[in-house]
């Protein structure tokens, strides 16, 4: 996923102090769970085929096609893997626990982005060939149910009080992810207008699952390996689906508006292809829309000059500030989650804890939630 920022702000501005310093926590924390989970991650992938690994390590960035080290690692961000670190922190949880769950949803992430550049037939992703054009369709399958394998065994074999609800867990992030796949695609085929068409309301369930139920998997995941009790589970989870809303809707906003050097997607790819995003479903929505309804439901495909007319037309209907402000309404909810999650979760304590160590624990839990927060805040508003 790309960050947010540049697509929630029109206009760029210069950033000031605060955010160079806000930058400057949000770069460390990402780096910091990287390091963790890299060495578990690693280990994990040497448990494949050395072919379906190979593929997976270039997904990850790790190597070049034929297995030659990259001088530049391409990886992405770690996003999930610093939600789930920080997450089991902030619930109380051992580390073991954040990386265990950091790992298992990093490989269904990477899996799910193998099946959706063939299902979108994207080319690049991160500046480099996908995995299906690197290696071909067939491989990038393989490769991406390898990885889907691979994170069910991660967690089953992990140390921790409740390995069965946090498969359960996985599963049905896993079963969201489909739906929401699903619907995706399915909405492509509808109209843009009339009564067949996408409404917003249905956009948004397709978001929470497509986007929203990994996220809130790699925000509970941990917590619930620790046995961190059900409500700390319910909030950590509530909070990264509304994320996940919120990352899908600044996805679209950057299909249209986003600079494709950062994106690594071509200009207007989502446009091109015919997908509903939010920024033209609110813009159809209102009166002004009349000119690019016109233009959508052409019968020639839209090219070039088309999407940069539409993409002016949505902007001018209100599509582009109607994202923002639906990215900024779950965000919201996500910070009324964090502000529902206790100063410390009695998980793995023994009869043997001190007084001492549940201070400790409590003060490295309000540390993580502060740390989390501060991530979610300049991810979503500022640049990195």
């Amino acid at each position: 996923m790309t960050t947010m920022s540049s697509a929630l702000s029109p206009a760029r501005r210069a950033r000031p102090a605060a955010g160079a310093r806000a930058g400057e926590r949000a770069s460390h924390l990402l780096e910091r769970s990287r390091t963790l989970v890299r060495p578990a991650l690693a280990e994990a992938i040497g448990r494949l085929h050395p072919w379906v690994g190979e593929m997976a390590a270039y997904s990850l960035g790790w190597c070049e096609p034929g297995g030659a080290p990259v001088a530049t690692p391409a990886h992405g961000k770690g996003l999930r893997q610093a939600l789930a670190v920080l997450s089991a922190e902030a619930a109380g949880a051992p580390q073991s626990a954040g990386v265990t769950a950091a790992v298992a949803v990093e490989l269904v992430h990477t899996f799910s982005l193998l099946h959706d550049d063939i299902m979108d037939g994207d080319p690049t992703r991160r500046g480099r060939p996908t995995v299906w054009k690197a290696y071909g369709t067939g491989p990038a399958v393989l490769a991406g149910d390898a990885l889907f394998a691979l994170a069910v065994e991660t967690l089953a074999a992990a140390p921790g009080t409740d390995i069965p609800s946090a498969v359960r867990h996985l599963s049905t992030a896993l079963n969201d992810l489909v739906r929401g796949q699903a619907d995706d695609l399915l909405f492509e085929s509808r109209p843009w207008t009339g009564p067949e068409a996408v409404r917003p309301d249905e956009y948004r369930s397709m978001a929470e699952h497509k986007t929203g139920a990994l996220l809130g998997c790699a925000t509970a995941l941990g917590a619930v390996l620790a046995g961190a009790p059900r409500e700390t589970v319910a909030a950590l989870d509530r909070a990264g689906r509304h994320l996940g809303v919120a990352f899908q809707v600044v996805d679209d906003l950057l299909g249209i508006w986003g600079d494709p050097t950062v994106t690594g997607k071509p200009v207007h790819a989502d446009l091109l292809r015919g997908k509903k995003t939010f920024p033209v479903l609110a813009a159809l929505g209102t009166p002004a829309a009349r000119p690019l309804a016109r233009l959508l439901n052409s019968a020639d495909p839209l090219d070039a000059a088309d999407a940069r007319r539409a993409a002016s037309l949505i902007e001018d209907a209100g599509g582009r500030a109607a994202a923002t402000a639906e990215a900024h309404r779950h965000i919201a909810v996500v910070d009324a989650c964090l502000d529902s999650l206790p100063s410390t979760t009695g998980t793995g304590t023994g009869t043997g804890t001190t007084h001492g160590t549940r201070d400790a624990r409590a003060t490295r839990s309000t540390r993580s939630t502060d740390d989390l927060r501060a991530l979610l805040d300049f991810l979503v508003r500022r640049e990195m």
